[in-house]
């Protein structure tokens, strides 16, 4: 905790029925010091309350009010349902449980809120939020928060339960866990689900961002709007008594919360997955774990709590922990697999050795790849491909390196042309999918997205690039005009006016550039872009390049004009007829990249 900047975090560890380390460190409130108490500090426990929805969803498959293999539209009022939106295919409600849905991932501006008066029913962000389809269900799985709503959305119109008394009276209350609620602390409101309790909201942790100044306080992150997919808050206490619950196949001191099919269904995957990729155990995500062993459970995230719950049917051992701090997350990952390398394994060699056979087929799986979990489209596909690819390489001795959203190192897990990788220092593991000797795309063994090989036109080092130059032509185009000779200045008036064309663009490109980094200033703190997406500077700078990338198409369309001139003495010499061709071509490459990208849509945000 010392060395990541966390200021608290709560930890509870069960096995064989009883309950080994319940443990609060750190502190739950710094100003006031308020330590952390594993029986009272509720932490936010982001993802982990989607487990809770797919415990519901799977009692009313159960009790026979859904099907797994129906159209989730059976069982949503009419104003959410699921558009067709050009797809043959329903979704269907397994597919909302492997996050097959094929729905694009949109977050920023609405997935969390800091100011109450913007939060919604969960029914009327369904509807004013609803994602894109971007493939037909069940083509591949990738993360969803809105198919996780949707599902909370189905079991409340299919109970006629609202959703938080629906958990409250089917899981919480029989199951003895009275410290954990879906409700979050605000006024009462009418169309709203009713308040935290007074008691609870009195034990709720304070978030934290680690600063270079210190810890930074942050304020609540409501989650109610989309409360099936994140708004739940719990104690290490209470997440034992869930490990307990989960490991006994439903049962927990005498209470039956649910029955043998669910029990079943979260030990079962629902679709077969390519070999080391964990396939989703309806709902749970299933875990690789040191010495070959498998669990399930889920992790979970806001902007300043990290979390994640295993357990493990083979050892009946439960592992949860969850921290105050944006900087817990690697903790919270790796405790639980810590936990079983300590106790249960001998001591394992790491790192694993390179394979000098894949040093001589690095250009099979060198490249760069985008993650399938993503916005399609807009301002926010922009943002998405900026930060969540992965770039691989292969070292000379024959290691398989990935940088950027899913960094770690890699050595072959089988043949070259197989490609299977484990991690050169864990159980993690990697599969590429190989078409034609060439991977087209990768799976981690999370099985929560697909990273795709992207295309020239959509690496951040393209883009990159052409933006360099641009930024330099504007500038050469403007410093021209301070620097030009008075022989330079001959020209026809087409000349004249595509000169006035190119400044004008060079001034917006440079002040789009300028806008954007302003704009780039303030992400090192993700709550900003979260909370204030899309900012003021970003939608101007995106209009600025739409304008300027608009005037391309005049200058292109002026080109064979511009070369034509006029008399020899009122025209542009050769140099300055090359170099407005250049600019225009430059203008033109890099405004089709940012088509490409979204760049260019400032209403999207």
């Amino acid at each position: 905790m010392g060395r990541e900047h966390i200021a608290g975090v709560t930890v509870s560890v069960v096995q064989n029925g009883q309950v080994v380390l319940k443990k609060g460190y750190g502190f739950a409130s710094l100003n006031p010091q308020r330590p952390v108490d594993p029986d009272r500090s509720l932490f936010r426990v982001g993802s982990i309350s989607k487990t809770f929805t797919w415990i519901a969803m799977m009692k009313e498959v159960e009790a026979g009010r859904m099907r797994l293999n129906q159209p989730v539209n059976l069982y949503l009022p009419e104003k959410v349902q699921i558009r067709d939106q050009g797809y043959d295919q329903p979704v269907r409600v397994a597919n909302l449980m492997d996050h097959s849905a094929g729905f694009e991932d949109r977050a920023l501006g609405h997935l969390m809120e800091r100011n109450f008066d913007r939060e919604r029913a969960l029914a009327d962000y369904l509807r004013q939020e609803r994602p894109r389809r971007v493939r037909a269900p069940g083509t591949l799985s990738s993360y969803s928060n809105y198919g996780a709503g949707l599902a909370g959305e189905a079991v409340t119109y299919v109970s006629d339960k609202p959703f938080e008394r629906l958990i409250e009276d089917e899981i919480l209350r029989p199951a003895q866990m009275n410290h954990t609620t879906f409700r979050e602390p605000h006024p009462g409101r009418a169309g709203l689900p009713g308040p935290m309790p007074a008691a609870l909201a009195a034990d709720l942790s304070q978030g934290y961002r680690w600063t270079p100044g210190g810890f930074s306080l942050r304020p609540f992150e409501y989650m109610g709007h989309l409360a099936p997919a994140g708004s739940a808050s719990s104690t290490a206490a209470d997440m034992a008594r869930y490990m307990q619950l989960l490991l006994n196949g439903g049962t927990l001191d005498g209470a039956v919360i649910y029955g043998p099919r669910a029990a079943s269904g979260f030990a079962t995957p629902i679709r077969a997955t390519p070999a080391g990729v964990n396939g989703w155990r309806h709902g749970f995500m299933a875990y690789s774990l040191p010495g070959g062993l498998t669990g399930f459970g889920h992790p979970g995230q806001t902007l300043s709590f990290m979390s994640n719950l295993v357990v493990v049917p083979d050892l009946k051992l439960g592992v949860f922990i969850a921290g105050n701090t944006d900087t817990s997350a690697d903790l919270s990952q790796r405790l639980a697999g810590s936990v079983i390398q300590q106790f249960y394994l001998a001591p394992q060699p790491f790192p694993r050795a390179p394979s000098p056979d894949l040093a001589g087929a690095a250009s099979t799986y060198q490249g760069y790849y985008m993650s399938s979990r993503r916005a399609y489209g807009g301002l926010e596909k922009f943002v998405d491909l900026l930060r969540d690819g992965v770039s691989v390489q292969v070292t000379p001795d024959g290691r398989l390196v990935t940088s950027g959203a899913d960094a770690g190192a890699w050595t072959l897990a089988g043949g070259v042309d197989q490609g299977g990788f484990i991690s050169t220092t864990g159980p993690q593991r990697l599969a590429f999918h190989l078409s034609g000797g060439q991977a087209d795309s990768f799976q981690t063994d999370r099985g929560s997205e697909t990273f795709e090989r992207a295309s020239p036109w959509e690496r951040p080092s393209t883009l990159i690039a052409l933006a360099g130059l641009t930024l330099f032509a504007a500038i050469a185009t403007l410093v021209g005009v301070l620097v030009r000779n008075r022989r330079e200045f001959r020209e026809t008036p087409i000349q004249g006016r595509g000169s006035l064309v190119q400044n004008l663009q060079a001034i917006l490109w440079l002040a789009s550039g300028l806008l954007f980094l302003l704009w780039a200033s303030k992400t090192q703190d993700v709550a900003n872009v979260m909370y204030r997406w899309p900012g003021a500077s970003l939608v101007i700078a995106s209009a600025c390049a739409f304008v300027a990338a608009l005037l391309t198409l005049a200058t292109l369309v002026a080109v064979p004009a511009i070369w034509r001139g006029g008399r020899r003495v009122d025209s542009w010499t050769a140099l300055r007829k090359v170099s407005y061709t250049l600019t225009t071509l430059i203008y033109l490459a890099f405004s089709g990249v940012l088509v490409t990208w979204g760049a260019l849509s400032p209403w999207s945000g």
